[in-house]
């Protein structure tokens, strides 16, 4: 483990072994409980070991974690805005005890660092979501993160790194803080302007980018997010060569591209202050900040989660304790008169404005309309449509919720047989009670099995709508948090069709063949839906059906009709 002093940066803490000594620590650390890293621990332990956190030297403790919620500091003083905490159950939690050590491990089980636990608590979540991003909204991702998927206990302490997470994907371009700070002294780069993105980028940001650098008097580090995003995102890959053929239309000796694998929590103005004092970690003097940098959308009161400038003034306040200079984002626009980009504030009222906004982007891809020129390169436009073709050519799942004897399974059964009868896509039927006898037959009706059901059903279904094809669910999902889970698993790979079957709970119980709700009201069934268990409504659902109004068939051309209207079938 070694600490680095340099001049294009403050002082850099890495977290890693050496050879010899990593191979030591393996043997002792087979003895140690094991916890298997989730995707955003192990980007944060990878950001922890390569010294891009700086200055922490592992998971925070509960001391850290009080001064940064409230505060924005770590105990000691030091600037920090995000939290970074490792989350685990109950259960894990149960095994471990302060001055313990524990073996953290890759989805592999590959040893990555062992922590040494300081620090064992159950945090107050929803305090934690009030100070850190300012709201206890779930439409915030971060949000809803925190308070329906981190685990319940906090276990914090410094990490010894034995082995840096390997990624096959773009090793050209990943550079650690310390390689891209010697890159930087090599090239005599002493001025660098870091552009943070998580979205591919068009003609607009190659302006904006070039004004920024030559504003700054710097040379321009391209640094996008290739960890965890918002959900919904455009996927890393796809971004990244995007990225690669748009570098091109930069000068090459004052341009870099780099890849940052940092797991966002969209956490608007603190999140800001945070990629500065990563940037400043990696050698970087100058970030552009944009409008709502780092801002998830709206909440449910229609309204952004934050201010426009919020982060900029926030930035502003803190550049000079934290050494990077904030560089303004100049909101560029497209000036038919000038055939050209210019800043908004510079447009004359005669001039007439083109926009394409990233709605219109979207909708433009699913349905194969012409993106022009001036819009955005046409090699980047043609990498886009490689991954997100138009909607009739992707896959899509048709996921049906409602109560047991509600009519989905009849539903379902009909649109299976009309979609075979149109052809020219594998149909998968994933019903509630075939993937409990075939998937799940190890799984009984609690909380928490009854969730790991449907994650399954919605992972296979993923696998099937990625791979271009039909997937028709109908579980009961009775839980609005493990539904939005499904959602965002299955969306980035292609459609999804959330339909709430609304038969009310008297007519499924005079529907009851099987006779389950009578045992359930008897007392013999413990924790049914809809009687001993709750049954979270769908507030959103693209479709709702009420089986009282319309037989099976009639149901199920609703679904064709509804997926025609949404471009995925013709």
């Amino acid at each position: 483990m070694t600490v680095l002093i340099s001049p294009h940066g403050g002082m850099l803490k890495e977290r890693l072994l050496d050879e010899k000594e990593a191979e030591m620590l393996k043997k002792r650390a087979r003895d140690f409980p094991s916890w298997d890293l989730t995707e955003r621990q192990l980007c944060d332990l990878e950001m922890i070991m390569n010294g891009g956190f700086s200055p922490l030297e592992g998971f925070f403790g509960k001391a850290d974690y009080n001064t940064v919620v409230r505060d924005m500091r770590l105990s000691d003083g030091t600037l920090w805005p995000i939290p970074v905490t490792l989350d685990v159950t109950e259960e894990f939690a149960s095994k471990v005890a302060t001055g313990s050590s524990i073996a953290l491990r890759n989805p592999e089980g590959i040893l990555i660092a062992v922590l040494n636990v300081s620090d064992i608590w159950k945090p107050d979540k929803e305090t934690e979501a009030k100070f850190v991003y300012g709201t206890k909204d779930i439409l915030h991702p971060a949000v809803e993160f925190l308070l329906n998927r981190a685990n319940p206990v906090y276990l914090g302490g410094e990490i010894t790194g034995v082995e840096m997470p390997f990624h096959y994907d773009f090793g050209h371009l990943r550079n650690t803080p310390r390689e891209l700070r010697e890159k930087f002294k090599r090239q005599g780069w002493h001025k660098v302007v870091a552009f943070q993105t998580r979205n591919p980028m068009h003609r607009a940001h190659q302006e904006l980018t070039f004004r920024a650098a030559k504003l700054a008097e710097a040379n321009l580090l391209i640094h996008p997010v290739v960890g965890m995003t918002k959900p919904g995102d455009i996927d890393h890959y796809s971004r990244v060569r995007c990225y690669e053929k748009l570098l091109k239309h930069y000068p090459e000796q004052t341009t870099a591209l780099s890849l940052l694998p940092l797991a966002m929590r969209m956490g608007g103005p603190r999140e800001a202050l945070w990629h500065a004092i990563i940037r400043k970690n990696y050698g970087c003097t100058h970030l552009i900040v944009g409008r709502d940098h780092a801002g998830p959308g709206n909440g449910s009161n229609g309204k952004p989660f934050y201010g426009h400038y919020d982060a900029q003034e926030l930035i502003s306040k803190y550049q000079g304790e934290i050494g990077v200079e904030m560089v303004p984002f100049q909101m560029m626009v497209y000036v038919k008169e000038k055939a050209g980009y210019m800043p908004v504030d510079e447009v004359e009222d005669r001039m007439e404005v083109l926009d394409i906004s990233g709605t219109e982007f979207r909708r433009r891809l699913q349905e194969g309309l012409e993106i022009p020129d001036w819009f955005s390169f046409s090699e980047v436009v043609e990498e886009l449509r490689k991954t997100h073709p138009p909607r009739q050519k992707q896959g899509f799942t048709v996921f049906f919720t409602g109560l047991s004897g509600s009519g989905k399974s009849t539903i379902a059964n009909a649109l299976l047989v009309k979609f075979l009868e149109m052809g020219g896509k594998a149909v998968t039927l994933l019903d509630g009670d075939l993937v409990r006898k075939h998937l799940s037959s190890e799984l009984g009706f609690s909380k928490e099995h009854r969730d790991l059901n449907i994650l399954r059903i919605g992972f296979v279904a993923g696998e099937i709508t990625k791979a271009g094809g039909i997937a028709i669910c109908a579980p009961i999902a009775p839980y609005a948090a493990t539904r939005k889970r499904v959602r965002d698993i299955i969306s980035p790979a292609g459609g999804f069709l959330e339909v709430y079957v609304s038969t009310p709970l008297e007519i499924c119980e005079e529907r009851d063949r099987k006779g389950l709700y009578a045992k359930a009201r008897a007392g013999i069934i413990k924790e049914f839906t809809g009687i001993s268990d709750p049954y979270e409504a769908p507030e959103n659902p693209e479709l709702v059906i009420d089986t009282r109004q319309c037989s099976p068939e009639e149901a199920a051309q609703m679904v064709l009709l509804k997926l025609e209207k949404l471009g995925f079938i013709r």
